[in-house]
């Protein structure tokens, strides 16, 4: 058994690779191995396949996170089959949910589905026998997640899923960090950010006007050439999208 000394200098071990990790395979290989420390055979990460690039309106398409699987062959090709969600066969997660999702919790849960217990049953049939799905921050809508997934039944500490929710943060942040998320995009002129940053702010046409000293006429046609370049059918989409290409300062 790994002693909890053992797991805090592997998890040690992990930070120092990833910090200096470009390579995604080799991330890839560096999460899978320290996961074995709780007996987690597989991984799983990626981009909720139900809800990506869905929550902003754009005609440019939208860059997104890999997919990353090393679940069993058999798995994931059933689910391909069935149609089921490749990432996990727990149930999909809120937009809003934050604390991992243990699968043993999901499958008791009285609003599980019978549809979804039974994805369950087959998943342990072919190798997936426990695991957690670990939320993680998304930018354009992707709201990925990360799953951790044993073969045999240990079971999942508290402590096993602290460290197992800190490396996916770490994991999913160089990740993140490796795909280029302004590709496709027309850039914007420096007014044009301006504009949209201020709009992000919730400033009308005539406050932003004031803020810069312009007419509300030049605000608002600033704001009609982002709504063009991007495709995008509303200024709050506009705003939301400049916050996630890196333009402007989070707001939303």
């Amino acid at each position: 058994m790994t002693t909890e000394s053992e797991v805090a200098r592997a998890f040690d071990i992990f930070l120092r690779q990833m910090n200096e990790e470009k390579s995604v395979d080799q991330m890839v290989e560096n999460i899978s191995v320290f996961a074995r420390n709780f007996k987690c055979s597989s991984i799983a990460y990626g981009p909720q396949t139900s809800v990506q690039n869905m929550q902003i309106k754009c005609k440019i398409k939208l860059p997104t996170l890999p997919t990353i699987l090393t679940y069993p062959k058999e798995w994931q090709e059933h689910c391909l089959k069935n149609g089921y969600d490749r990432l996990a066969p727990s149930i999909r997660m809120g937009h809003s949910q934050s604390s991992p999702l243990l699968w043993d919790h999901a499958y008791k849960d009285p609003n599980t589905t019978d549809r979804e217990r039974r994805i369950f049953d087959e998943a342990r049939e072919l190798g997936l026998e426990t695991g957690v799905t670990i939320p993680l921050p998304g930018r354009l809508g992707n709201f990925p997640t990360m799953s951790f997934v044993q073969s045999e039944r240990s079971g999942l500490s508290k402590t096993a899923v602290w460290y197992l929710k800190s490396a996916a943060q770490v994991f999913h942040e160089k990740v993140e960090g490796c795909v280029d998320w302004k590709a496709g995009f027309p850039s914007l002129t420096a007014r044009e950010t301006e504009c949209i940053g201020w709009v992000a702010k919730e400033k009308t046409s005539w406050a932003i006007a004031i803020i810069l000293g312009i007419t509300s006429h030049t605000v608002d046609f600033h704001i009609k050439n982002v709504l063009a370049k991007w495709g995008v059918e509303s200024r709050t989409d506009a705003a939301m999208l400049a916050e996630h290409l890196g333009l402007i300062e989070p707001q939303f």
